[in-house]
């Protein structure tokens, strides 16, 4: 079986580095470039953690690109009350051994899809600003898009307003013309996400791996669980939003999918960002997206610790 080719836009940030590690470390998945976005940090510092993270990693043919360093019509607001000073806090990570792409992450995208036969799987853990305007851009090669699977949204229960998720709040302009784009689409938002914690047995058969990547991971994943321990959501454990996209292309079977119609709300004074979500077709449209609604939480952290393993 061939492996999934993808390129994986990311806002690092700890949930997003888990994901990087995930991606690289799995077989079933070929991780052909990483672009850059502003969002759970400034924008220098995402592209040099994913910088630092690969350098971990020992993934430095990746090619990396920078991408806008804010949203497209909005001042940037970042979560570094979530993920520290650095957005990777918790870990001693290596500096960057190599250097990114001298090219903007539109365009570094739009190198990777021209190469290609087939058309190739776009996954966004962060803001969705440089695929929006990768698509404003270079709107011939929106045929090379297999799907777009992405962390955002949710149905229900937001975390930055009471509907509204952070990857969509932060540029919800930029949401809307993905979503609008007639690309596959599927959304892995709140609803399932912060059921995808990882409990303290889970962390303690992570903290138990004898390499590296795995003690890094251990480090990061107890500074971001500290923010969690708040007891906000009343969770059992830490949420790790951002792996779920990559879990999905893995393992697409420990998920629960329907399908639905996807807007996002530009206008709204209380709603910028919130998905709206029509499952029940009062909006007269045709589903666009596959809303992963739930998971099965055992398999899901049993197949990160697996990948973790692949480092030893």
């Amino acid at each position: 079986m061939k492996p999934e080719k993808i390129i994986l836009d990311c806002d690092p940030g700890h949930d997003d580095a888990l994901a990087l590690t995930m991606a690289v470390a799995s077989e079933q998945i070929e991780l052909l470039g990483v672009t850059t976005s502003a969002g759970n940090q400034t924008p220098d510092k995402t592209l040099n953690n994913a910088l630092r993270m690969l350098t971990l990693l020992g993934a430095t043919d990746i090619p990396v690109a920078g991408g806008n360093h804010r949203p497209l019509m909005r001042d940037l607001k970042i979560a570094d009350y979530v993920h520290g000073e650095t957005g990777l806090d918790g870990a001693d990570l290596p500096e960057p051994t190599f250097e990114p792409v001298h090219q903007p992450a539109v365009e570094l995208i739009a190198d990777i899809l021209r190469v290609q036969t087939e058309p190739i799987t776009l996954v966004v853990t962060g803001p969705m600003t440089n695929i929006a305007l990768f698509l404003r851009v270079h709107p011939e090669l929106e045929n090379k898009i297999k799907q777009v699977v992405f962390m955002g949204g949710a149905v229900g229960q937001g975390n930055v307003y009471p509907t509204t998720e952070f990857n969509m709040a932060v540029d919800p302009e930029a949401a809307k013309i993905v979503v609008n784009e007639g690309i596959p689409l599927v959304m892995a938002g709140l609803n399932v996400t912060l059921k995808a914690q990882i409990c303290h047995d889970g962390l303690e058969k992570i903290r138990q791996i004898n390499n590296p990547v795995a003690q890094a991971i251990t480090g990061q994943m107890e500074f971001y669980g500290k923010w969690y321990g708040q007891d906000e959501f009343g969770l059992a454990g830490t949420p790790v939003h951002d792996p779920c996209t990559i879990a999905y292309l893995l393992k697409p079977e420990i998920f629960e999918t329907h399908p639905a119609y996807l807007d996002v709300e530009t206008q709204g004074q209380l709603t910028a960002g919130e998905t709206v979500v029509d499952f029940a077709g009062l909006m007269n449209q045709k589903p666009n997206v596959k809303v992963i609604m739930d998971l099965d939480r055992q398999r899901f952290v049993d197949l990160i610790i697996d990948l973790l393993h692949h480092f030893d």
